[in-house]
């Protein structure tokens, strides 16, 4: 009974881990796909001169937030399709 046991808790727990790996490899993929399509916008109009540093920290923060959003759209997607 308790071999049972620790075999159902060891497949939940990789059950878990594989699931968890999946979201951070989609995280992982949309992040850096968003950054490849941020930087293909010039914001060279948008701040002022001498501002580089200012610059680079809202194109990451830019491509954090995109690259969140499209990830966390691509895994409820996924989940959404097994259920159906």
């Amino acid at each position: 009974m308790k071999d049972s046991l620790d075999v159902l808790i060891k497949y939940q727990h990789t059950k878990v881990v594989i699931k968890m790996n999946f979201k951070t490899y989609i995280y992982i993929v949309s992040v850096l796909l968003s950054t490849f399509a941020i930087s293909g916008i010039n914001f060279n109009n948008v701040f002022r001169k001498n501002k580089f540093i200012e610059a680079k920290i809202l194109i990451v923060l830019l491509a954090l937030a995109l690259g969140y959003l499209v990830g966390t759209f691509i895994v409820t997607f996924i989940e959404c399709s097994k259920i159906i």
